[in-house]
């Protein structure tokens, strides 16, 4: 867990000089030459903080599309529609809306219109 009170400064990159000297340091077992042109200066923190800088994360969906709803199933009808795999949901949504095509649902007055 990130310490609350820890400052939080960044580092600066290292210069060409500093990382040949780190890698000259290095055991024996790993003076290899390294590509560091794609390495990440970050904060610190430790490793989960910088993942959790670097990963992007999908904010909440500003115009849906959908409506989250709860609806009851029979165990059979789900377990038919999620034998395929991933993307159950949208075998079910791409059904009812074939089944609605060929129903050609009329859409029924509201209750306010039919008592008043």
């Amino acid at each position: 867990m990130q310490n609350a009170n820890k400052p939080k400064t960044i580092s600066r990159a290292f210069s060409a000089k500093q990382i040949e000297a780190a890698i000259a340091s290095a055991p024996l077992g790993r003076r290899k030459p390294r590509d560091l042109s794609k390495a990440i200066v970050t904060r610190g923190g430790g490793v989960a903080a910088t993942i959790a800088e670097i990963k992007r994360v999908r904010g909440k969906n500003k115009n849906p599309t959908k409506e989250q709803v709860a609806i009851r199933f029979d165990p059979a009808v789900l377990e038919a529609f999620r034998a395929d795999g991933a993307g159950w949901q949208t075998r079910m949504n791409s059904a009812l809306k074939e089944w609605l095509a060929l129903k050609k649902v009329k859409s029924t007055p509201s209750r306010a219109k039919a008592s008043g």
